[in-house]
């Protein structure tokens, strides 16, 4: 039996139904999902810390205290995706508009249709981003 906690940045409410935020540091939430045998067997949220001292290096460390895995975004800057790797947790790329609730990417990380995000997909700053 293959157990994984995976997060996806989140719009309130959160959960399986909710719409994905369009980029990490600035989502509501966290939906978290433990996945079973291929499967969602469970769903769970948290609120997402406020950008202040550690900016998005704070949610890295939450998350990794939560046990999470992987993560799956649609955006994110150079240096929360180098906390990351620093911490163990993957991160995984999904387009916003082909993907757009926490179902759908739940589906497709699943089905393996989602591509490990690389360094230089992450964003420059600046309003520099490619979602």
């Amino acid at each position: 039996m293959q157990k994984m906690k995976l997060a996806v940045p989140s719009n309130n409410p959160g959960g399986l139904s909710a719409s994905r935020s369009d980029h990490f540091g600035h989502c509501d939430l966290f939906t978290l999902l433990e996945l079973e045998d291929g499967r969602v067997a469970g769903a769970d949220c948290f609120d997402n810390i406020a950008h202040a001292a550690g900016g998005c290096m704070v949610p890295v460390k939450v998350l990794a205290e939560q046990g999470v895995q992987a993560i799956i975004v649609g955006g994110m800057g150079a240096r929360p995706l180098a906390g990351f790797a620093e911490v163990g947790i993957q991160v995984y790329f999904a387009h916003q508009q082909q993907y757009p609730t926490v179902q759908d990417v739940a589906d497709a990380f699943v089905a393996g249709n989602l591509p490990v995000m690389q360094p230089g997909q992450a964003c420059k700053g600046s309003g520099n981003c490619h979602h």
